[in-house]
Order: C-alpha cells, then sequence, then structure tokens
C-alpha cells in the first residue's frame, strides 16, 4: 500500500474543495485532493451568485475562469401569469460584485480543477474514500485509485467538500433532516441552435407555474441550454416514469415558454433527483469540516449552492490555516455559526417562496426600489451583510410586506 501525507486532505474536486485548495496553496499549506470522478463530469448547480467571486479571487481562481469565456450572468428574471420581476445585480443594495456566471459545471470545475493543479496541488481524480480513522493530531484515510490502488493518506485535517458523496456526514452518522423537505427536481441539456439575441437568450429565467412548482431556463455560452423544473413529490408523481416522457409532459405545463424546446432533442436522459434538500447534524469537529453540499443543500430556487460551497470552502481553509499555525481557533464561532447565519436567511427565503408570501413581493406591480435592492442584495448572495434589513429581519419581514400588499389589494 503507497503510504502519502499532507497537512490538509480535501475530499472533493468541485468549487467548494478548489477553493479551500487554491487559497491553501496560496498560503503555504500543504494539501491534497481526491476527487471520486474522473473530469469532466456532469453536474448540476449551473447558476452562480454574485458573492461567490470574491471567494474565487481570494482562492487565486478569478483569472482563469475569466479566459474560459463562461456566460456572464447579470441579473435574473421571474415570471408568474404574465407578471414578471426582473431583478439586476448592479440595483442591489450595498457592496460587492454585480455580475458572476452561468456554466455547464463539466467545463467549469474542470476549469478550477485544471488551475489548482497548475499550481501545484495533486488531484487523485478516480479515488474513492474507503475508510477515515481519526486518531489524537491527526487522519488516516484509506483511498482506492481506479478501482485497483491502496493509497494511505496522513493528514492532520479533512476538509469534506465531496458533495452529494457526504463522505463523512454518511460515516461519522451526521446526515439529519433538512431544514426544506418534500420537493424533487428532473432536468436536462438541449442544443439551443436557433436561440434568440439579447436578454431572452442570455438571462437566466424561471417560469413559475404555481407556488409550489417552477421551471429554469439557463442559456450557457456554448450554445447549450439547462432545463429543469423544481415541484413537490406529489406533483412529480402525476407524471410517467419514464423520465423523457414525463419532462416532455411537463414542459407542455409552460406557459411563456411553451413550445419554444419543441425542435430540440434533449442531450441526455432527463435525470430525476428526488428529496433533494440535504441535512447534517453539524458542519466541523475534531480533525475535520464539512463544506459546500456534504453539509447543507436547500434548493435550487436561488441557485445558493455554489454560493454556499465557496464560502464554506473558503472559511473552513481559512481557519485549518491559523489552526496548523498553533493558532487557536473557535470553529463554533467563525464557521459553524458564521455559516448557519448565512444558511438560515436562505431557508428563510425558500420557506417563503413556498409559502407564496415572497412571490408576492417579486410579483408586485409597483414594488418599491429601496425594498428590490435589498431582495437583490439577498439574491447576490450577500447574506452576512446585516446592514440590509432583509438579511438583519429575515424572519419577519418577507411576512410583514406580504401583509401589507393583501391588505392593499383588499383596500383596492
Amino acid at each position: 500500500m503507497e503510504k502519502l501525507q499532507a497537512q490538509v486532505l480535501i475530499i472533493g474536486a468541485g468549487p467548494s474543495g478548489m477553493v479551500a485548495a487554491g487559497y491553501l496553496e496560496n498560503n503555504g499549506v500543504d494539501c491534497l485532493v481526491v476527487e471520486k470522478n474522473s473530469f469532466p463530469r456532469f453536474s448540476i448547480g449551473e447558476s452562480l451568485l454574485p458573492k461567490s467571486m470574491e471567494n474565487f479571487k481570494e482562492a487565486g481562481l478569478l483569472e482563469a475562469l475569466k479566459a474560459a469565456g463562461f456566460q456572464k450572468k447579470y441579473g435574473a428574471r421571474f415570471i408568474k401569469a404574465g407578471r414578471v420581476g426582473e431583478f439586476d445585480f448592479s440595483e442591489k443594495f450595498g457592496e460587492g460584485w454585480n455580475w458572476t456566471w452561468q456554466a455547464p459545471r463539466a467545463d467549469f470545475d474542470m476549469v478550477l480543477a485544471d488551475e489548482v493543479q497548475r499550481k501545484g496541488v495533486k488531484i487523485y481524480f478516480n479515488a474513492e474514500v474507503q475508510q477515515v480513522d481519526f486518531k489524537e493530531k491527526t487522519v488516516l484515510t484509506k483511498i482506492l485509485a481506479n478501482q485497483e490502488k491502496e493509497i494511505e493518506i496522513k493528514a492532520n485535517f479533512i476538509i469534506d467538500a465531496s458533495g452529494n458523496g457526504r463522505v463523512l456526514a454518511n460515516q461519522l452518522n451526521l446526515n439529519s433532516s433538512p431544514k426544506i423537505t418534500g420537493n424533487s427536481s428532473i432536468f436536462t441539456h438541449i442544443k439551443e441552435t436557433n436561440r434568440p439575441k439579447g436578454k431572452e437568450g442570455e438571462l437566466i429565467t424561471f417560469e413559475v407555474l404555481d407556488t409550489k412548482t417552477w421551471f429554469w431556463y439557463i442559456p450557457f455560452s456554448n450554445g447549450n441550454t439547462s432545463l429543469g423544473f423544481v415541484g413537490n413529490n406529489s406533483w412529480f408523481s402525476s407524471f410517467s416514469d419514464n423520465n423523457s416522457e414525463a419532462f416532455t409532459a411537463m414542459l407542455e405545463k409552460l406557459d411563456y415558454y411553451k413550445t419554444r424546446f419543441n425542435e430540440y432533442p434533449f442531450l441526455f436522459e432527463p435525470i430525476k433527483l428526488p428529496n433533494i434538500a440535504k441535512g447534517v447534524k453539524k458542519i466541523y469537529g475534531k480533525n475535520y469540516a464539512l463544506t459546500g453540499n456534504s453539509a447543507e443543500f436547500l434548493d435550487p430556487i436561488f441557485s445558493s449552492g455554489v454560493a454556499f460551497a465557496t464560502e464554506s470552502g473558503l472559511k473552513a481553509a481559512k481557519l485549518v490555516k491559523l489552526e496548523i499555525a498553533g493558532e487557536k481557533v473557535n470553529w463554533e464561532q467563525d464557521y459553524a455559526r458564521y455559516m448557519e447565519n448565512g444558511i438560515s436567511v436562505f431557508s428563510t427565503y425558500v420557506k417563503e417562496w413556498y409559502t407564496g408570501n415572497l412571490q408576492k413581493l417579486f410579483f408586485h406591480e409597483t414594488p418599491r426600489t429601496e425594498i428590490k435592492e435589498q431582495i437583490c442584495a439577498v439574491l447576490a448572495g450577500y447574506v452576512w451583510n446585516k446592514e440590509n434589513p432583509f438579511v438583519r429581519n429575515h424572519k419577519r419581514i418577507i411576512q410583514n410586506i406580504a401583509f401589507l400588499i393583501d391588505s392593499e389589494s383588499v383596500n383596492l
């Protein structure tokens, strides 16, 4: 058995793991990455938030991403029964990035992995974690590379960025009920050879079928387009068990996009993910931290997945660097509570989306400018800025304004 050693072992070469690896390498911390799959590989989570741009920059990965030419995302559009709620990131509350990307993750993640390897970090692809043993001051991890070669890795710390693989959550029995329950998703790609010019063919759009059900349209710069539906499990059960037949029937339920995609074959059999939300009991422990989807996943409605992945990956890497340098780190305060603050804000927005309260704000005919700017900042991922009332008072402000909108309707 081959034996390796590193200060930090990172499980997973997605955005969370690559941001962590980039930051650690930049700061002189020896790290090693193991990735279960070969790259490029398909992954969902194709829409980013501007907050992620700060994390890519600090990890030294931003310039490589810029050079790749991915479709820039300047905002998002929501459509329901003829009403439109459009958000421009340049018109948000507070400071921060005004754009980001929407991109096929196979290509996007490949750029990140290539850049991290160019910096000198070793990534073992096709390497599956078989066992993790936590000792007093070290962690021993056994992996199987290319389904045949056994490798033992000794590290001071593990950052688990394994996403849906949920390596440590499964091994340490950390899985718990998610904050959002009962939703499933189905998605595919098409080659949109006759895509409209301008905003209609560039802007990420969500068509809302009803309060609980919605469709996404995400155009990429390579001419492909991601299409998907999210709804509760009971809605999905009303369609065929054949995913292609089900997806075709779902497209017929659309209003704004109905018939637009009829001429395009699916580039792959639509993939269905039941019960998409995930949760854990805790996101750190002695000599380990969970980041990205390996810790928490809420719902794709506000594209928060990669934002939380990069934020948690960078935050964990910073704390690991301090700990390895001999400094005392308060993981509860500086990691668990920090991440929970942001997750709590987005959890409120997701829950109030599905109650319909947030949709009342999105589709109000005459929204107040300052309210729309404050909501836009949340949609851009700036969920830690407590100067924003829609962050600071998130648990009640949406309900209160939805109540006022209802009262306004009664008065009319």
